[in-house]
């Protein structure tokens, strides 16, 4: 079999770059052990401030401006919903804090993306009596659908094969990769956390870490907007909302906790007065660079040889954006941003 590319991993990075290539008619096959959880379980939330200390996402305009049309059009292909428009609301827990948005808010960068009115919560299930923060142009992306769907489509297509790569059976040409019976033009790594065992990029820095979840059924809780305090606190209907997460830099595993689910237990009982069920518990590795931004690039030695990786927390904004980029660059030698390239490294 010929085709111009093989795609290693089909996390976010591997589905934006292999629709990428379909949108430019371009030929290609993937490899995907399910081994990596991250974007399966990832938030999907979009937005355009990190909370944590009031700043502007890098780029979010422009990402956002790429992504919103990237994801539309795969809802009308497979005729599923995947966009939400969800509300991100703070839960301010002082004075101090009211202080702190406020001043936010005034700041020319994200006057835009804060609102400058305090909402007044009337849940008696939601803890909050410092009033509500509104952040504006935000919504979330069913990660765990599109992951599903589009992996029952590559299937039916014949195009994803369900096993590992053996980096040992590539075979490297001057103009073209083999593997097996299948030859490309290029091959793309797309492996997320499994980078590590790659042996051609897993040099490259990578801070990863493990996430832990809860999907939880609230019937009293009745909010429809998601709720950030020490946790975020999505809903995602029928009473279910996702509530995360945890930050866990040592254990590099997909296997749940039960410190994960206590740390998020503690903190989600700090701003929700309800009664509610855990219906499941979730874990995934985020691939994640010390600079936040994602690794583009090829080979040092074979430029038939790219990796696509580093989405870490903002995967769904990034991915289509960085996609097309490493798509130019591999097609026409386009330059890569210094931001994302490996050559900054």
């Amino acid at each position: 079999m010929k085709v111009d590319y093989i795609i290693v991993g089909l996390g976010l990075a591997g589905i934006a770059f292999a629709e990428t290539l379909f949108k430019n008619h371009k030929t290609f096959v993937v490899f995907d052990n399910c081994s990596q959880q991250a974007s399966i379980v990832a938030g999907g939330m979009y937005n355009s401030v990190t909370l944590k200390r009031y700043t502007p996402v890098w780029l979010a305009k422009e990402q956002l401006a790429v992504a919103l049309p990237f994801y539309k059009s795969l809802e009308e292909k497979f005729n599923i919903k995947l966009d939400y428009k969800v509300q991100d609301a703070r839960v301010l827990s002082s004075v101090e804090e009211q202080n702190n948005w406020f001043t936010a808010s005034d700041k020319p960068a994200l006057s835009n993306e804060l609102s400058t009115e305090l909402v007044t919560n009337n849940n008696n299930a939601l803890k909050a009596p410092f009033k509500l923060g509104m952040l504006k142009n935000t919504g979330r992306i069913d990660t765990a659908l599109l992951s599903k769907t589009y992996k029952k489509h590559l299937l039916d297509s014949g195009l994803l094969y369900e096993q590992s790569f053996k980096y040992a059976e590539l075979v490297i040409k001057e103009d073209s990769v083999e593997y097996k019976t299948i030859s490309a033009r290029k091959i793309v790594f797309c492996e997320g956390f499994g980078m590590k065992k790659n042996p051609f990029f897993k040099d490259l820095p990578m801070q990863e870490s493990k996430g832990e979840l809860l999907i939880i059924k609230a019937p009293k809780l009745k909010i429809d907007f998601l709720a950030k305090g020490p946790v975020f606190v999505m809903p995602l209907g029928a009473d279910l909302y996702k509530v995360g997460a945890t930050f866990n830099w040592n254990d590099k595993t997909n296997l749940t906790t039960e410190a994960g689910k206590n740390e998020l237990l503690v903190k989600l009982k700090s701003f929700i007065n309800t009664d509610f069920e855990i219906e499941r518990q979730l874990a995934g590795i985020r691939p994640t660079v010390k600079d936040r931004k994602p690794l583009l690039g090829t080979h040092h030695q074979y430029k038939n040889i790219a990796i696509f990786n580093g989405l870490g927390t903002r995967g769904v904004m990034i991915a289509p954006y960085a996609a097309s980029f490493l798509f130019k660059h591999l097609e026409f030698q386009d330059d890569l941003p210094k931001e994302l390239a490996i050559s900054r490294f």
